[in-house]
């Protein structure tokens, strides 16, 4: 997948482009950030556990795989968002994958989520493999949800109490989009 440039809603350009190991750094620092600035996400500031060398293989892995990809949202060379896909590792899974996203709270509300998903559709549709895209959201995120269903995810059901965060429980919703060919 190659470089692709948008403009936001505020005038400035979002670059999207696949993570490489070298971004390693700057990404454990965007995901400290990010996690403290939304309990949507599945993980809490200090929790997210990756090492630099750890997350630089993780990187190097992803970009190895054709049925993964983890997409880097930069505006200004500054990481704005992130979106990570993994397909299933065996032959009867490796269409099927469930991504999760992430952007910097002072990028919310300009397009960059809605950018990232096509970005990550488009790369799916191109790659011929990935035949459905899943994503799990909380129940109470209509926002997120609302972008999902534009896209055209479906739900597929609810997962009763899967999130836990500060000793309250969150229902999430499993969504998926299937792709021509599924």
């Amino acid at each position: 997948m190659n470089s692709n440039t948008i403009s936001l809603k505020d005038g400035r350009r979002l670059e999207i482009r696949p993570a490489r190991p070298s971004d390693a750094a700057a990404l454990i620092a965007y995901v400290e950030d990010v996690c403290a600035e939304s309990d949507n996400l599945t993980f809490g500031p200090g929790e997210f556990g990756m090492t630099l060398v750890q997350e630089m293989k993780f990187l190097r892995g992803a970009a190895a795989a054709d049925n993964q990809v983890y997409l880097l949202g930069l505006v200004g060379g500054r990481i704005a968002a992130a979106l990570n896909f993994a397909g299933g590792k065996r032959p009867r899974t490796r269409h099927s994958g469930e991504f999760g996203i992430s952007v910097r709270k002072e990028f919310w509300n300009l397009g960059v989520g809605s950018a990232m998903l096509d970005a990550l559709i488009e790369w799916a549709r191109r790659g011929g493999i990935v035949r459905k895209i899943g994503l799990r959201v909380r129940t109470d995120n209509p926002r997120a949800i609302a972008l999902y269903e534009k896209k055209g995810f479906i739900r597929e059901g609810t997962l009763r109490a899967e999130l836990a965060v500060g000793g309250a429980f969150y229902d999430l919703h499993a969504m998926a989009l299937f792709l021509q060919g599924s």
